[in-house]
């Protein structure tokens, strides 16, 4: 990216300008003065003429400022400055974001639902690293990889639009499975960074592998855990049953989620947890991860300047000249 700016080196020397004002008073003031007179009884014997020469004289004066304005524009030092910026961006960082896609997460504390309100947080978060690569496990009752790995956010975001509860996986909260198939997709990465989301709404119920050993995974191959509860504090409209047609019968239950295991799990993979307790909460959420997990960028600049003060001292020089020429030739009589 190249940007042409013009500007002023010194520009304290604009303040010469002050001088003109008072170099213009003082020329009006002794103009008279500087035309020798003759003072005579009577014309009368002489032949008077007009004479154009004494009309034009003042252009001297005129030139000379000119000549002067341009010296202080050159002293002022203007140039123009072209700016060429490259960025070059460092390995992204591998993320892998594992979404609890359980029964629970169909809860109407968030608008529509705590899952749809998700998949929209999620893929917003998805289109801001557009240089990191970027996977998707969902787990319930057990996990599985929805997205491996990839820079290809297009992929990512149908991937995480096309999700919805259903009977794909058997039902639950395997929070152990979750993490364990997020950390077996980024255990064989190359990059300096590899964070897992791990998102849940409840608690760990099913499942054979235990969260505390999938933490210890993660520890071994340097991954670092950011957990999140979701949900409000309280009650919540939930589904409890499937009716003969095949809807969902909702009823008021407690929202209950093991914060406790989340903050352990973040804490020891030197990551943080977060609660959600709303969607606006939610986006807060990405939006602090987001910037905590930032790819390095480098920013090169080369600066190439084209001076033109050479061009005001050579009009202001020539100025001066044809002030001079005129006042030791066409206008020597007058002086």
């Amino acid at each position: 990216m190249s940007t042409l700016q013009f500007e002023f080196v010194n520009p304290e020397f604009f303040w010469l300008f002050l001088a003109l004002p008072v170099a213009i008073a003082w020329f009006l003031w002794k103009r008279k003065e500087l035309t020798a007179s003759v003072k005579l009884s009577s014309l009368k014997g002489f032949k008077t003429s007009s004479n154009w020469l004494s009309k034009f004289r003042p252009l001297l004066f005129v030139f000379r400022l000119i000549a002067l304005s341009l010296f202080i524009i050159a002293m002022a030092r203007p140039r123009y400055v072209d700016t060429t910026t490259r960025i070059k961006t460092t390995e992204g960082i591998d993320i892998v974001m594992a979404m609890d896609v359980s029964g629970s997460m169909l809860a109407r504390d968030l608008k529509p639902n705590r899952l749809e309100a998700l998949k929209k947080v999620a893929s917003n978060f998805v289109m801001d690293r557009p240089n990191d690569r970027i996977g998707v496990v969902i787990y319930a009752g057990e996990s599985y990889t929805q997205v491996p790995l990839t820079t290809d956010k297009t992929v990512v975001v149908n991937a995480i639009n096309s999700i919805s509860y259903g009977n794909t996986i058997e039902d639950g909260t395997a929070i152990g499975e979750g993490l364990a198939t997020a950390v077996n997709r980024l255990k064989d990465s190359s990059s300096d960074s590899k964070v897992v989301i791990l998102l849940t709404d409840g608690v760990n119920n099913t499942g054979y592998i235990d969260p505390m050993i999938a933490t210890e995974l993660a520890l071994a191959f340097n991954i670092k855990v950011y957990g999140i509860g979701l949900g409000t504090t309280g009650n919540a409209m939930a589904p409890v049953a499937i009716n003969p047609n095949g809807s969902f019968r909702y009823a008021n239950i407690p929202v209950v989620i093991d914060e406790d295991l989340l903050k352990e799990i973040s804490k020891a993979t030197g990551g943080k947890y977060f609660r959600a307790v709303s969607t606006s909460k939610l986006e807060e959420v990405y939006e602090e991860i987001n910037k905590l997990e930032k790819t390095e960028i480098e920013e090169f600049q080369y600066t190439s300047f084209e001076e033109l003060f050479r061009i005001f001292v050579l009009w202001g020089g020539a100025f001066l000249l044809i002030e001079l020429l005129l006042r030791f030739t066409l206008f020597r009589s007058f002086v």
